[in-house]
């Protein structure tokens, strides 16, 4: 697949890339896409939820009442979980939900995901840019000239930028991220991938 690589203000630079049809030109496969975006999630998620049980509660343990005559159910304590303030039965404890999946099952994903975005015409090349301080307007500016400004955009740089990533930490349909932070569910959450010239070439030599 060849496209043109961009100005940032739209207009063509004159030179050409080919993307590697062993990245960019896949059979993509879902399956390995669920799989390597169900585990993202899962190791996003911190796992910190706790309640206390009975054994934890604060209560006092004096039996509430005697055993017999009451004319009701036995009781022994107020740490019951049927008593307000009582322990909570089952409750969540702290756990890791991170998984671990094959590296060639998540190359894969992230290959078929960029396959897809290739396949619909979603990515547009742009020449090596740079940002002299954090201006939210002007990167705003330069998707517009680009064409992706109306649409969820993925930036992928060569290398950190830190201006280009402080412009964009106010946008909420704009992901910067650099070669090496590229995911399957980074790309698969965005209708537009803006790739910098040199990306391709990272990914390229990173084919196993």
């Amino acid at each position: 697949m060849e496209l043109s690589v961009l100005k940032i203000d739209g207009s063509e630079s004159g030179k050409k890339v080919v993307l590697d049809e062993n990245i960019f030109g896949v059979t993509p496969n879902d399956h390995a896409i669920w799989l390597d975006v169900v585990q993202y999630l899962a190791n996003q998620r911190q796992g910190t939820a706790k309640t206390k049980d009975r054994s934890e509660n604060s209560h006092s343990t004096k039996k509430i009442g005697r055993q017999k005559g009451g004319g009701g159910a036995r009781h022994g304590s107020l740490k019951s979980n049927i008593y307000v303030g009582g322990g909570r039965v089952f409750g969540p404890k702290p756990r890791n939900y991170n998984s671990k999946l094959n590296k060639k099952v998540k190359q894969l994903a992230r290959f078929s995901a960029l396959s897809y975005k290739a396949q619909d015409n979603a990515i547009t090349m742009v020449e090596p840019f740079s940002m002299e301080a954090p201006k939210t307007k002007q990167l705003l500016s330069i998707l517009a000239a680009l064409k992706a400004g109306d649409r969820k955009v993925l930036v992928v740089l060569p290398q950190n930028s830190t201006n280009i990533y402080l412009s964009s930490r106010n946008l909420q349909d704009v992901n910067v991220i650099t070669v090496d932070e590229i995911n399957t569910y980074a790309i698969m959450n965005a209708n537009a991938l803006v790739l910098v010239d040199g990306v391709q070439d990272i990914l390229a030599s990173r084919v196993k």
